[in-house]
């Protein structure tokens, strides 16, 4: 995918005066993070790190996108409600991976007792890339979905104004003009809005699981924010606050400090280093409660690598939304190749594939966060220490997207700006809200502008 920016990134020091008032802009929007050297203070901040100019999106795979997250809304909901599609498909990978047991033992202690919360939340990031095709035409491939923490909705909100200054310094109003309008944490906050609301009680507030380390706050800021300007108050605690301060009455309606609970936003939780033996213990209270988690625990597994990998089985999409073959066509139009690595005849043909064209795959274990998956030869030494053990069903395989590069200015703290090749993702943020009774009227949510 070309971009129009080659002439502009040949001027170094104009690009050095663009880059001074475009870290000066983002400043002021907001664009902003804590600093390594002091994670839990606001005192000193920076800026997060940027592209000088804005990356271009074709118009038709950004309506696709925008199209088919109505389709993942659905499709993440009827996973986390089919309580025996995610024990099979996940049976091998519990076997493996500690992390993942962990959440489905809460998952199933949950079923067990019984569900007592009555309003389901989901607030989804869909990540994609651009194939590269032979007919030159870019497809939409979908990299992963997001079920738990998604964020940067904040400061995505903020960015579209720094690189509108950017191209109005340059003169050039048309472009600046293309740049679409973006909030995705005015959307995320009014599905939050919406799950406390459907809670019912006024006096309730929302509960941001918070790490006592975060350096993105002001992404989380955003959308408290906007829930305060409509009367809705948000208190932050991390696991352990909850160990100490948090409980169940006898309705199993949760407080924390004395104040109820409607709603519990995870912003912490998603990797195993985020957990100690207390913090297990405060997020299976946490599950039992009546308050509606975002997401709960069933929907965070929904959001696993191995969910999304069985998903692409032949006929697994037409099981889970029954009579939709629209949206099951465009889900699918979406899907990389994607391959178990289970013990037997298919996982070892899927790890034969991948040694013998290392190029055109990633491996990838049940892990969020990034900076997990393996490459090159770093896979093929993986796999060739996987293949013979039962480890390996705690990974997939998936084949590589192939996104054309394009030239950028990356602009980062510390750093100079540097012209290098980049590519893109494009994130869509999704909302749905569900409530539990079935003669209330439920929707397949609504999509984000990423």
């Amino acid at each position: 995918m070309a971009t129009n920016w080659g002439s502009l990134l040949q001027d170094e020091q104009q690009l050095e005066e663009l880059a001074r008032q475009a870290v000066d802009r983002a400043l002021a929007e907001g664009v902003l993070l804590r600093t390594s050297q002091e994670p839990t203070s606001s005192e000193v901040v920076s800026y997060a790190p940027f592209t000088l100019f804005p990356s271009l999106v074709p118009s038709a795979l950004l309506e696709q996108a925008y199209a088919v997250q109505m389709d993942f809304n659905l499709l993440v909901d009827a996973v986390s409600q089919n309580a025996a599609f995610l024990e099979q498909t996940l049976s091998s990978t519990i076997k493996q991976d500690d992390f993942t047991a962990r959440l489905f033992d809460i998952h199933k202690q949950v079923l067990k007792e019984g569900i007592a919360q009555t309003v389901f939340l989901g607030l989804n990031r869909s990540d994609y890339m651009f194939q590269r095709s032979t007919n030159g035409s870019p497809a939409l491939k979908q990299i992963e979905i997001n079920t738990i923490s998604a964020s940067f909705g904040g400061l995505a909100s903020r960015t579209p104004a720094v690189h509108r200054h950017v191209l109005s310094v340059l003169s050039k109003t048309k472009e600046a003009g293309k740049i679409l309008s973006n909030n995705p944490s005015k959307g995320l906050a009014l599905g939050i809005a919406k799950a406390w609301e459907l809670y019912g009680s006024n006096n309730a507030v929302v509960l941001l699981i918070a790490q006592e380390k975060e350096r993105n706050i002001f992404d989380q800021r955003a959308i408290e924010n906007e829930l305060l300007a409509r009367n809705i108050h948000v208190i932050r605690r991390t696991f352990e606050d909850i160990s100490e301060k948090g409980s169940l009455d006898q309705d199993r309606r949760l407080f924390v400090d004395g104040q109820e609970i409607a709603v519990v936003y995870f912003r912490d939780g998603y990797m195993p280093r985020q957990y100690s033996l207390q913090n297990w213990e405060a997020r299976l209270l946490l599950e039992r409660s009546c308050a509606a988690k975002c997401p709960d625990i069933a929907t965070q597994l929904a959001g696993t690598k191995k969910v999304q990998q069985e998903l692409s089985r032949p006929g697994m999409l037409e099981m889970l939304l029954p009579g939709q073959p629209e949206a099951v066509a465009r889900l699918r139009a979406t899907f990389a190749g994607l391959y178990s690595l289970d013990m037997g005849e298919e996982g070892d043909q899927a790890i034969a594939k991948a040694l013998a064209a290392p190029s055109r795959f990633v491996l990838k274990p049940q892990r969020e966060g990034g900076g997990n998956n393996l490459y090159g030869e770093e896979m093929v030494q993986a796999l060739k220490q996987l293949k013979d053990s039962e480890e390996r069903a705690s990974y997939i395989l998936m084949e590589k997207i192939e996104p054309e590069p394009f030239e950028n200015c990356l602009l980062r703290p510390g750093s100079p700006a540097q012209v290098v090749q980049c590519i893109s993702e494009l994130g869509i943020f999704g909302v749905y809200v569900r409530p539990r009774t079935q003669d209330l009227p439920t929707s397949p949510g609504y999509q984000m502008k990423p």
